[in-house]
């Protein structure tokens, strides 16, 4: 029997690593007992392995992580977390699921065509990260954020991932692995509060690793990509 294209086109060794992140999950959960949270998880593990893979099903699922990652943070009134998914993350990644889709590797093949990153794309995240900071560092102070220099640099990182995964750019792995260094401070200092966000301390750590296998996977990709079209 043929197995479904989400699953065919996962590598051994990429399975290995979704199936060792739900375990390492699972272990979380049974010390937290949060049901809610491990579900979170797992979602964001997922859609991380399909980014690391350039395929646009990975912005559907971050999509959906942003809602239910929202709800997480908003439970520790992690006000920053919220916002940034729901107002940053989500229509990012919903925008960034039609730019994919509509720049493939080539005809037939899901995988996204991974891009060089132009100077001029690159003044404009240098220019627009700055303000985006300011405007969300004022609003998250308004709602008294716990933890605000810390959440304030987590929208920093998070908007500059955000546009160069808008761009095609392997960089946005950097950016992301920036992002869960911070987020896994915030979420230790969550649980070290209350010892159900454990699994999102857990959660950040498999991005981290995740993330940075993104970063090596989408440079073999593009090697890949660029002597395919060589050849042609």
């Amino acid at each position: 029997m043929k197995l479904p294209y989400f699953i065919r086109i996962l590598e051994k060794h990429e399975i290995i690593l979704w199936l060792s992140s739900i375990v390492l999950l699972i272990i979380a959960f049974i010390f937290s007992g949060n049901f809610f949270n491990l579900i979170t998880s797992v979602i964001g593990v997922t859609a991380l392995i399909y980014l690391a893979k350039g395929e646009p099903l990975g912005q559907i699922l971050s999509v959906v992580f942003s809602v239910v990652y929202a709800i997480v943070s908003y439970s520790f009134r992690y006000y920053g977390e919220m916002f940034t998914y729901l107002l940053m993350t989500l229509p990012s990644s919903a925008f960034a699921t039609y730019i994919w889709a509509k720049n493939p590797y080539q005809k037939g093949n899901s995988q996204v065509k991974i891009s060089q990153l132009k100077w001029r794309q690159g003044l404009t995240i240098v220019l627009l990260a700055p303000l985006v900071t300011l405007g969300f560092y004022f609003l998250l102070e308004s709602f008294d954020t716990p933890n605000l220099f810390i959440s304030t640099i987590s929208v920093t990182t998070s908007f500059v991932a955000s546009m160069l995964t808008f761009y095609r750019s392997r960089y946005y792995a950097v950016a992301y692995a920036l992002n869960d260094i911070i987020l896994i401070t915030l979420w230790t200092l969550a649980t070290l509060t209350n010892i159900t966000y454990l699994p999102m301390v857990i959660c950040f750590l498999i991005f981290l690793i995740n993330d940075s296998y993104a970063f090596i996977n989408w440079k073999r990709m593009a090697t890949k990509q660029n002597n395919h079209e060589l050849k042609q």
